[in-house]
């Protein structure tokens, strides 16, 4: 599993957030410095499955790059934080291409394997640019 920087504005999110939640990552995140837990969307279609609250910082630190680890449904599990609620991949699907999302902690995805964290400088991911390849993955996905 490896962890690749790609620009928070390819990523797809299929939740809403908690502000007060956002505010509190936003000020841990700038007290340390670093980003510490990558977001993990999947690998195709580039929609988060978990780290909204993580994506939401990054857009309101107008970061370039933000640390993901690209997964697909056959290493990941989903089900529903609400009880009585049935959550597929396929509902996920339905939800990202409709640009609605769900309600703040609906879906929870359980890896199969454990994922790595990373420890990367806010200043390193302001300072490197968004690659081709990353470019061309986002034009890709959404099309």
């Amino acid at each position: 599993m490896q962890v690749c920087l790609l620009s928070p504005t390819c990523l797809i999110p299929t939740e809403e957030v908690d502000p007060d939640k956002v505010a509190e990552l936003q000020a841990q995140i700038l007290c340390t410095d670093c980003w510490t837990v990558p977001i993990t969307a999947e690998k195709d279609a580039l929609f988060v499955m978990d780290g909204h609250h993580r994506l939401a910082v990054a857009h309101r630190l107008q970061l370039p790059l933000v640390p993901v680890i690209l997964l697909d449904y056959s290493a990941v599990r989903v089900e529903s934080w609400r009880p009585g609620l049935t959550i597929t991949p396929s509902c996920i699907f339905a939800m990202a291409r409709s640009g609605r999302k769900f309600p703040c902690k609906t879906t929870r995805h359980i890896f199969d394997q454990g994922l790595p964290n990373c420890s990367l400088p806010l200043q390193t991911l302001r300072l490197l640019a968004p690659s081709e390849r990353a470019v061309a993955h986002a034009e890709r996905a959404r099309s």
